[in-house]
């Protein structure tokens, strides 16, 4: 697999805040890559970075072989090669969504077609519905397609699905995996650490400025390796027990209650708790 985004190093102060502290990544061509913190823990100044929309201090970044700092006409050919989804806007509302993604591709000199983007989003019901007409969901599905429409090869994808209900997060992570098939790259920022999960091949951990690990969502911070806790019911009180071979103590409790175990659970720790774990505080 090919090199997409590559971080070196990288360091952002505002003053005498440091934001980013020496941040070091690597995403795959083709990868689901998933940025996890907390707010100030710098997701957001790396991202907007990487866009091309912020200046570093130090460092060195490569997103699809180039420096996004880079201006003048290279810089906008590297434009036409990502694409980025912002949280959601309320903008060009008294436009159709055909009108509003016909007119975004004349921005791009290789667009995709307007209509094929349209039903790719699963749009095409609402082709000549007005802008402001949409739900929460249906707007936020334009604005991927507003995101797309120039045929990127990257793309930044800001906290995609908050204030989804579940069933339209589901679907949108259904749109998101179906982009990456089309042979995209995503880099998502979330708070939302089952959509991690779902979605993402491999997910950073960043705090305080800097990179904490980087592991796919089952191997973070050991999760595959972390004690099981195993809870059932004895003597009408609810017993806890932690184990690294969970399978061997519940056989041994089945034989002492020879049969079923009242009120049994075994759970491993979930990628919140490992993540919560990592950042030593509280999910926002």
């Amino acid at each position: 697999m090919s090199t997409v985004i590559s971080v070196s190093g990288l360091k952002k102060s505002y003053g005498s805040t440091t934001a980013v502290n020496g941040v070091n990544l690597e995403i795959q061509k083709g990868e689901i890559f998933a940025l996890l913190g907390p707010n100030g823990a710098g997701k957001t100044t790396t991202v907007e970075i990487l866009e091309g929309f912020r200046h570093r201090d130090s460092g060195d970044v490569r997103v699809l072989d180039f420096d996004p700092a880079t201006k003048g006409h290279a810089g906008q050919a590297w434009r036409d090669r990502i694409g980025i989804v912002l949280q959601s806007t309320n903008d060009a509302g008294d436009l159709t969504v055909f009108e509003s993604v016909s007119h975004f591709a004349h921005y791009y000199g290789s667009p995709k077609d307007p209509r094929e983007v349209i039903e790719l989003v699963g749009l095409s019901e609402k082709s000549d519905a007005l802008g402001r007409t949409l739900s929460g969901g249906q707007r936020r599905r334009l604005d991927v397609a507003l995101g797309i429409i120039g045929n990127p090869e990257v793309i930044f994808l800001d906290e995609p699905t908050t204030g989804f209900d579940p069933e339209a997060r589901r679907a949108f992570w259904a749109l998101i995996k179906n982009l990456r098939d089309e042979g995209a790259t995503i880099l998502l920022t979330t708070h939302y650490l089952d959509e991690a999960e779902a979605l993402a091949d491999r997910v950073a951990v960043i705090n305080n400025g800097q990179i904490i690990e980087v592991a796919t969502p089952d191997q973070l911070g050991g999760r595959a390796t972390s004690l099981a806790t195993i809870n059932w019911r004895e003597g009408g009180e609810l017993m806890t027990e932690r184990s690294a071979h969970p399978t061997e103590f519940v056989k041994k409790l089945s034989e002492k209650f020879s049969g079923e175990i009242p009120e049994l659970s075994v759970k491993r720790a979930s990628l919140e708790d490992i993540y919560l774990e990592m950042i030593g505080g509280t999910h926002e």
